[in-house]
């Protein structure tokens, strides 16, 4: 699957960049954009000719950035063809081979992870990162708590949300899934209850479980949350703890409204139960909606989750969580048994980017393409399917006619695409009639993916009643 870039669109791309001197600059800007997949791998460049018209610069300024560019390792040469993009160590350096063991993996579009692509300018909030951290090198390095600058800078964030926040009320993690699995620890137990959604983030779910609570499931239907139904399964278990996503619910894409949020805060109340709110997809509104309050907001005694996954990288590994005053010494205590703090250049790296926003424009813009790319191409190809485009998050909920998401996920995997089959985001099974589709690639990619799983659910859709079905056994990532 060959792609080109234009030298419109690179154009575009480097916009500004440095020019002192210009060839340097330009290919300093190439080499981020690269990096970071806004011209993703394998992509052959625009020629030298027509990006020296496109840039207004001489033939010499891109021959000596391509040069560079290749020297670097970001892009090779082949022969009567043109410049293609590459990074040091190839494709490889992406593939993890706990998450992704086979070696067809490698080649594969993998949509089983919702997360997308570091954003333009992480690279830069790096740079000027490790000129602050001499500051910090000459102490211990520990901070249980977290940076007191970035514990101020998520403070502030909760602050322009409506939601009051004093910094000490925030503890910095190593992300939302470590946040959680502090939650669990210190609030969960042997034989405790535990609300869960299903679908829901299957992690988080486990690392309830690992503390021997005992689950209880409160379904959330294609169609959004039933709260009558949650009031009576809060009445009747009265768990200790709710873990809910209201915010673009992973993997239904739901978003609890203002009034949701009060009713289901009023349910809670009454059970005696302390919600345990997941925000990692709150940032990711794609249609200039203004969101909601946060639950906190309706719930003051909530222990709320927040990440810098979803809306920054992955790669920075960094969440938080935030709570009540009186609940932080427990939460200390929970976090020291499991580590000593998260570290300390992520967070000077994560500072800066919240100062700017809790996302940032670019990614935004990028994600809503892909959105868009992916819903016309699942309308186009997958007609049978039925989804509900969400207004934000990560990711489209498919449901399919029949009970075949397992069978579907597991031909698709033949012809290399892997997605996530309902079961996986199920609490106590079930949900084999939905397929979990991320935007998180880039287009041609995403185009490619849904052909393959056309492809595969015609084998699947005609296969007779009964016959062999292959399990895929995959470790669930986000």
């Amino acid at each position: 699957m060959q792609q080109s870039i234009s030298a419109a669109r690179v154009a575009t791309l480097v916009a500004d960049f440095p020019r002192t001197p210009a060839y340097a600059g330009l290919a300093d800007a190439l080499t981020l954009l690269i990096g970071d997949g806004r011209i993703p791998l394998g992509t052959r460049l625009p020629s030298e000719r027509e990006l020296t018209q496109a840039l207004g610069v001489s033939r010499t300024t891109v021959t000596r950035a391509y040069a560079a560019l290749r020297e670097g390792g970001y892009a090779e040469a082949r022969r009567g063809a043109g410049t293609f993009t590459r990074v040091p160590g190839g494709r490889a350096r992406s593939h993890d081979r706990a998450l992704l063991p086979r070696p067809e993996d490698e080649a594969a579009i993998d949509l089983n992870c919702a997360a997308a692509s570091a954003p333009a300018g992480l690279a830069a909030a790096y740079a000027e990162a490790v000129a602050e951290l001499p500051a910090y090198l000459g102490g211990h390095g520990y901070f249980p708590a977290g940076l007191p600058g970035l514990q101020a800078q998520v403070a502030a964030a909760y602050e322009r949300r409506g939601l009051p926040t004093d910094p000490a009320q925030v503890m910095v993690t190593p992300g939302a899934l470590s946040a959680a699995g502090i939650v669990a620890a210190a609030f969960a137990g042997p034989g405790r209850r535990a609300l869960v959604e299903s679908p829901v983030y299957p992690n988080a779910t486990q690392a309830l479980r690992r503390t021997g609570a005992r689950l209880v499931e409160a379904p959330v239907d294609p169609d959004g949350w039933d709260l009558d139904a949650v009031g009576s399964v809060l009445q009747q278990a009265r768990p200790a703890l709710a873990y809910l996503v209201p915010d673009f619910q992973n993997p239904t894409g739901h978003l609890m409204s203002d009034a949701q949020r009060e009713a289901y805060a009023a349910h809670l109340r009454r059970a005696g139960t302390v919600a345990v709110v997941d925000e990692a997809h709150q940032a990711l509104a794609l249609d200039g909606q203004e969101m909601p309050l946060p639950f906190a907001a309706h719930a003051p005694g909530t222990i709320t989750i927040g990440s810098a996954s979803k809306s920054f990288w992955g790669g920075l590994r960094l969440g938080w969580i935030r709570a009540p005053h009186e609940r932080m010494a427990d939460l200390t205590e929970a976090r020291v048994a499991m580590d000593l703090g998260a570290p300390v250049l992520e967070q000077l790296v994560l500072a800066r980017l919240l100062a700017d926003g809790p996302a940032l424009p670019d990614q935004l813009t990028r994600l809503r393409e892909q959105r868009a790319a992916l819903a016309a191409a699942l309308a186009e190809h997958l007609p049978e399917w039925r989804f509900r485009l969400p207004g934000g998050g990560l990711a489209v909920w498919c449901e399919l006619p029949g009970p075949l998401g397992t069978a579907v996920v597991a031909e698709a995997e033949l012809r290399g695409v892997i997605v996530a089959p309902g079961p996986v985001f199920a609490v106590s099974g079930g949900l084999d009639r939905f397929v979990r589709v991320p935007w998180t690639r880039p287009v041609a990619e995403l185009e490619e993916a849904v052909r393959r799983l056309a492809a595969a659910w015609a084998v699947v859709r005609d296969r007779p009643a009964g016959a062999a079905r292959r399990r895929t056994g995959r470790v669930m990532v986000a």
